[in-house]
């Protein structure tokens, strides 16, 4: 890992809290992610499971996390034994100590006696939760580590009571600690950092990908590992694609360009969009296009605090939109009057929602359907998509809720037109 040693206490608390979550007389078994495989014998990186990172701290695969109901709050991780031939071909692995100064976690034992302890686990416990990927957004159909726990289980042991820790861990991973709110931040700084170095590097005739270098180049030289997510460098008629990733076309004059990237850093994840024009000066139009959308941004950023729920911030936010699309002559009052409740006009040109949560993944876990409370990190992210004029702009910073004002994790990354040009033109 490049990122420093995060202190074992957060993990130790993480888990203290799930521990008092479960019922009493139960046990909880999280598995590792798999590596997964290209061709060949070829692998893509390895990225843990969230879940057993937020309780352990271990960032290596075919590990085993145990946990027990807050009867005793116990732990038991399994880790791969190494020897000298993995070493040598792949590296160290945790050792028992290691693993311990890591996780905070005092019994560490090889995989290989795995099998032997579950077999007494499940003759000594009444209930075990198991781990699932049910995220609202999951749309994989690979079959997991967990998933084939799981399918073991109930095969071995098919009277054993089963329940899902997922809805546990989603209720208590949703409120960040102070600890990863300093991660996150971390992750936020090393995104500045990279939107910094490309600014002035952004002119007629670069290629989106050459911009995408040069950031993945300032976050791995601060000890990110990787993007937080598949980066969006969309110049042009781009730039109105959503999801557009391709990032293989040339930034051309009068063209705006619409970025959407961010570090992880010890897998937590920062979530930034900027848009710029490709030429160092924005037209009057598009001055007018991003002034509407920096507004919604700043107005939206106002009314998360705790309390609130997300279902009538998107409303609010959706008026506000209105109102700057109005003034911008995309559509008009009369538009309003005669619209589909069920197909709003301003989704013509704002089809996303504002927010989503932020943490060890870019779209992380939590219930939508509950207020928004001290602790939760979200984005705020409106944008203003104009198809026919070939112009999409979208902003976005990453937004601590406090018991006050809302904390903006990204308040020193320009995002002001004259800073922007400026930057843009030393």
């Amino acid at each position: 890992m490049k990122y420093l040693p995060i202190k074992n206490n957060l993990f130790i608390k993480n888990r203290i809290l799930l521990c008092d979550e479960m019922e009493d007389n139960s046990i909880a078994i999280f598995n590792a992610n798999d590596i997964m495989p290209t061709n060949s014998d070829g692998t893509m990186p390895f990225i843990q499971n969230s879940d057993l990172f937020w309780l352990s701290g271990v960032n290596q695969e075919e590990s085993i996390l145990v946990i027990f109901s807050n009867q005793n709050k116990k732990a038991l991780l399994f880790l791969k034994e190494t020897n000298e031939h993995i070493a040598i071909w792949e590296g160290e692995k945790l050792t028992k100590e290691k693993a311990y100064e890591t996780s905070g976690i005092k019994d560490v034992f090889w995989l290989k006696g795995f099998e032997k302890k579950l077999e007494e686990l499940m003759a000594k416990f009444d209930l075990v939760y198991l781990n699932k990927n049910i995220h609202s957004r999951s749309a994989s159909s690979v079959e997991t580590r967990d998933d084939r726990f799981r399918s073991m289980i109930k095969n071995k042991y098919p009277n054993k009571k089963i329940k899902e820790i997922a809805p546990l861990m989603h209720n208590i991973r949703v409120v960040k600690s102070k600890e990863e709110v300093g991660l996150i931040q971390k992750a936020c700084d090393i995104t500045e950092k990279g939107f910094r170095r490309i600014l002035p590097f952004i002119k007629p005739g670069v290629m989106e990908y050459q911009i995408e270098a040069e950031l993945i180049h300032e976050f791995i030289s601060s000890r990110s590992s990787r993007f937080a997510y598949q980066p969006i460098i969309g110049s042009g008629r781009n730039s109105c694609v959503l999801h557009y990733i391709d990032n293989n076309k040339e930034c051309k004059e009068g063209e705006v360009l619409l970025m959407d990237f961010g570090a992880e850093y010890a897998n937590y994840a920062s979530d930034l969009t900027r848009t710029v024009p490709v030429n160092g000066r924005f037209s009057k139009r598009q001055k007018d296009i991003y002034q509407s959308v920096l507004h919604v941004m700043k107005e939206a950023t106002k009314m998360l605090r705790p309390g609130i729920y997300l279902k009538d911030y998107e409303i609010e936010v959706a008026k506000i939109m209105e109102h700057e699309l109005i003034k911008l002559k995309l559509i008009d009052r009369h538009d309003i009057t005669k619209q589909d409740p069920k197909k709003p006009i301003y989704k013509k040109y704002y089809m996303h929602n504002t927010s989503h949560y932020l943490g060890l993944d870019v779209h992380d876990v939590g219930d939508f359907r509950r207020p928004i409370s001290e602790g939760m990190v979200f984005t705020c992210e409106p944008g203003i998509y104009i198809l026919e004029e070939g112009t999409g702009v979208r902003l976005e910073n990453d937004i601590l809720i406090t018991k006050d004002k809302p904390k903006d994790l990204m308040k020193n990354i320009p995002i002001e037109i004259e800073e922007i040009e400026l930057l843009m033109n030393k």
